[in-house]
């Protein structure tokens, strides 16, 4: 798909131009605008958090890209020496860390393996046929592993955590990367169908073995491809069955097949796996608007829509959620039910959490509307003190929100299936973030406050179907793209990674944003009161403020324990391991030339006492790939980590490839290195050579 800025990243998808606009209320104070009154420009100067920060002037964009590089052949600097950072038991993992750099290999801690446990066409059932580069077969995809990993999830097997289900989701594919000109030129059914297949998700068994290390048992009865292509699921919760939700297939509105653009996701504490619909909106084609088929301009549909005149009998919802508004997917035009022309409600049935049982090959996956409806980055859990189950969530996109389910029933320890209605029922709120560091849970319920008939929400289905706008009249606070959000049962705080906003403008800059736009994102951290995460108010603070803090024009806030390879940009994913310590992942995208120069990769950081703000470089993806789905181990000594898209960002880019990067020239091979494979999204483990915990 066609880049429109650099730095527009979604989970390694390049956003389209009517993405890239804020669909959310602009007569609403941002998050940054909040943090700029609650701390004041001076308390930014000397460092609110009380740790060594470096602050920006006012620059314009293009003085940024210049200081970043792009007016040149942006390539990163020459990597610097490794250097070990100090650390306190307890916040601080130890390891020697790693330099920034680009190159066609991953690169781990020295002392540490990073080994592959499973690529993309590797086969999950036991009769899955061998891998054919660039063929377009989606029978044979639906039974090998798909595309684009991204969240990754353990479920231990037996008491000693040796064995294990481990649960992956397929974002995206890369067509370019994944078949030969001649075929994806054409577009057939046949490309859109296998596209299909390697969508979703797949659940494999793994092993443990004498070395430490882990292994796919190949004729595990758990074994399992989830698909967009053929995978039926069950509706349940407020939307199940209303008629914005049923079709021409389905009548009922209570079964779809398949599923979006899973992003993160989550693991419930009774082992079952969260898949988190993000991007839906792309794969559908269709008209809005009548006035688009005479010729009307992507602008004229905008204007329809801003205008409320879209005739779609759901242009107010598709508008908000960018549905049909340009680029994606041309599954459309060969298959009807991506066509919101053929198929008005087909939209609706997508943007959910998709929740399945790991431990059953044969139960149907359940989309949980409770939950609502958005561009979901992550459901990741905590079990509250009340025994209630909470459910933190992003919606990745410019001024969008953050939300939090609270379960009115309480999680069964002793019976997991009786369970697996639990997220049916509860309270969905959305944050609002105040200047005195507060936060308030404002509760998403038909009948409240402005969630009535006279704005549209008939019942709580339409509140479900329609969260965004629901969230946009009860004056929640816009975020700078809330992805993972991740709890920590250790400490009890909650991190929230926002990833950028390259369209934040001048006079939103602010104690929490310096800088216009935000290309590096940063890291919030929340506060529930005496552990009580189902609380109706939090407080709220900064950890860090992603950057190279050498380059003023950034506003970077790391502490200054942290070393010149330490600080990142463009914080996604996030994990805590066992002992409590923070961990993240990012996601540059194509603008990694311009934003730091270097690859994604994970970093520990810090979040107590000295060692707060604290930031070390751990491991280092292969060039044009995204940094994906951290997932511990319960002993804390493998770290699997998912390796997206290599060799598709930043190619023009890449000193020594500076030319696109495509199935039959890709800038790396990673991992087989062979010249007859393309390169291959993976699951990495990594371990540490000696034993023992990962840190």
């Amino acid at each position: 798909m066609p880049i429109s800025d650099p730095t527009d990243i979604n989970c390694g998808i390049a956003l389209e131009p009517t993405e890239d606009q804020r669909s959310s209320p602009a007569n609403v104070a941002t998050f940054g605008e909040v943090a700029a009154a609650r701390m004041g420009r001076r308390a930014f100067l000397k460092g609110a958090l009380g740790t060594t920060t470096y602050t920006a002037l006012a620059v314009s964009p293009a003085a940024l890209l210049a200081a970043c590089g792009e007016e040149e052949a942006a390539t990163p600097a020459a990597p610097t020496a490794p250097s070990a950072p100090t650390a306190a038991p307890g916040s601080l993992a130890q390891f020697t860390e790693i330099s920034h750099g680009v190159s066609t290999d991953n690169v781990v801690s020295p002392g540490y393996s990073a080994d592959i446990l499973i690529r993309w066409g590797d086969p999950v059932l036991a009769d899955a046929p061998a891998f054919v580069p660039g063929a377009a077969d989606a029978d044979a995809q639906e039974k090998q592993f798909g595309y684009n990993n991204d969240y990754v999830g353990f479920v231990p097997l037996n008491d000693d955590g040796t064995r294990g289900a481990l649960c992956i989701n397929h974002e995206f594919t890369s067509r370019d990367i994944m078949f030969p000109y001649d075929l994806r030129n054409t577009s057939p059914k046949e490309l859109a169908d296998t596209e299909m297949a390697a969508h979703g998700g797949s659940v494999v068994e793994i092993a443990q073995m004498a070395d430490g290390g882990w292994r796919v048992v190949a004729d595990s009865k758990l074994n399992r491809r989830i698909t967009t292509r053929s995978t039926a699921m069950d509706v349940s919760g407020p939307a199940a069955g209303h008629p914005r939700m049923q079709t021409n297939a389905d009548p009922t509105g209570t079964r779809v097949i398949g599923t979006l653009n899973n992003c993160a996701g989550g693991i419930t504490p009774y082992g079952t796996y969260l898949m988190a619909e993000e991007n839906f909106h792309f794969y559908f084609l269709g008209e809005l608007d009548d006035a688009e088929r005479e010729g009307a301009t992507a602008g004229d549909l905008e204007a329809a829509c801003a205008a409320g005149e879209a005739s779609h009998p759901e242009a107010r919802n598709y508008c908000r959620y960018g549905v049909a508004m340009g680029g994606g997917y041309d599954w459309g035009r060969h298959f009807d039910r991506f066509n919101i022309n053929k198929e008005p409600n087909e939209a609706n049935r997508f943007g959910w959490v998709v929740e399945v049982d790991p431990l059953d090959p044969t139960s149907t996956p359940v989309k949980r509307t409770a939950l609502g409806r958005f561009k979901h980055e992550g459901a990741e859990s905590i079990t509250n003190k009340d025994g209630r189950l909470v459910i933190y969530m992003g919606d990745d996109q410019r001024f969008d929100y953050l939300y939090r389910f609270v379960t009115d029933g309480t999680v069964n320890t002793d019976d997991r299936t009786s369970n697996f209605g639990l997220l049916d029922s509860g309270v969905l709120s959305v944050a609002k973030f105040s200047d005195d560091g507060s936060l308030t849970w404002m509760p998403l319920i038909h009948g409240q406050g402005p969630l009535t008939a006279d704005n549209g929400f008939d019942t709580q289905a339409d509140v479900m179907i329609e969260t965004r706008r629901a969230a946009d009249l009860l004056g929640a606070t816009p975020m700078d793209r809330p992805e993972d959000v991740e709890p920590n049962p250790v400490t009890g705080k909650v991190y929230v990674a926002l990833t950028n906003n390259s369209r934040r403008g001048p006079s939103q800059m602010d104690a929490v944003h310096d800088r216009a736009p935000n290309y590096w994102g940063l890291i919030v951290e929340m506060t529930p009161p005496d552990g009580d995460h189902s609380a109706d108010t939090f407080t709220w603070n900064i950890l860090v403020k992603g950057g190279d803090p050498s380059v003023p024009v950034t506003g970077a806030q790391f502490s200054e324990a942290t070393t010149s390879n330490g600080w990142f940009a463009c914080p996604d994913n996030l994990a805590v391991d066992p002992a409590g310590r923070l961990w993240v992942t990012t996601d540059q995208g194509s603008g990694w030339p311009q934003i730091s120069g270097t690859a994604d990769g994970v970093w520990s950081v810090g979040t107590q006492g000295e060692d707060r703000a604290t930031s070390a470089m751990f491991y280092r993806v292969p060039v044009g790939a995204e940094m994906c789905g951290p997932c511990f181990t319960p002993d804390g000594e493998t770290l699997f980590v998912a390796v997206q898209h290599p060799g598709t960002d930043g190619a023009l880019a890449f000193e020594g490839h500076a030319r696109a990067s495509d199935f039959e020239d890709p800038m790396t091979r990673w991992p087989d290195f062979q010249p007859d494979m393309p390169p291959r999204p993976s699951i990495v483990m990594i371990r540490k050579d000696d034993g023992g915990r990962i840190g």
